[in-house]
């Protein structure tokens, strides 16, 4: 039978153990968030009572943690800013219906229009839903269709890169950023390059 004093020891010895994996525990539920030791620490300082038992310790640790981290999670699954969803606005076949419409009303229209003015370096042509015009030494044109973006885009010497939406108010594709009509600035542009007005519309 082993002796009281050999009793007393192993007691310590037990209640220091407990404690040093009562910090390891309590530590390691706070690496993910470094942010949270201090206000976790303190709140396990405020709550245990002084001189309480390792079990107690270890219990209301784990607790504190517990809570502390269930917080933490349902704050990072919390849902964001929404994304703007292009299929909600308007759907696919209407978006290629329209584009299509526009593009190749363009590409009939600038034929006729190089044709007339019979311009060194004048070529447009259409291909994989791209419409390229060039103007020889003056620049290129690139229109071409954005589906997941519901968009036409337009690549200019002049105005640089533009995205158009439909707008359904003005009936025809618009910047947001300036508010230019699509079919009006291309007008506006190719007139004033070539020097012989144009009417795309």
């Amino acid at each position: 039978m082993a002796s009281p004093s050999r009793k007393v020891l192993l007691v310590v010895t037990f209640e220091r153990r407990l404690r040093s994996r009562t910090r390891q525990l309590f530590w390691a539920a706070d690496l993910p968030v470094a942010t949270t030791s201090r206000s976790l620490a303190a709140a396990a300082a405020t709550t245990l009572p002084s001189g309480g038992s390792p079990a107690a310790l270890l219990f209301s640790l784990r607790t504190i943690s517990s809570t502390r981290l269930s917080k933490l999670s349902a704050f990072s699954d919390a849902p964001g800013p929404s994304v703007v969803d292009h299929k909600s606005i308007m759907q696919e076949d209407e978006f290629h219906k329209l584009a299509d419409e526009t593009i190749h009303d363009l590409l009939e229209t600038l034929e006729e229009y190089g044709d007339s003015i019979q311009m060194d370096g004048f070529d447009i042509d259409y291909g994989n839903q791209v419409l390229t015009l060039r103007l020889g030494d003056l620049g290129t044109y690139v229109v071409n269709k954005q589906s997941p973006n519901r968009q036409i885009w337009l690549s200019s010497p002049v105005s640089g890169p533009s995205r158009f939406d439909w707008d359904a108010a003005t009936n025809g594709w618009i910047y947001k950023r300036t508010g230019s009509n699509l079919v009006q600035l291309l007008e506006k542009e190719i007139g004033e390059l070539c020097g012989t007005p144009v009417q795309l519309s």
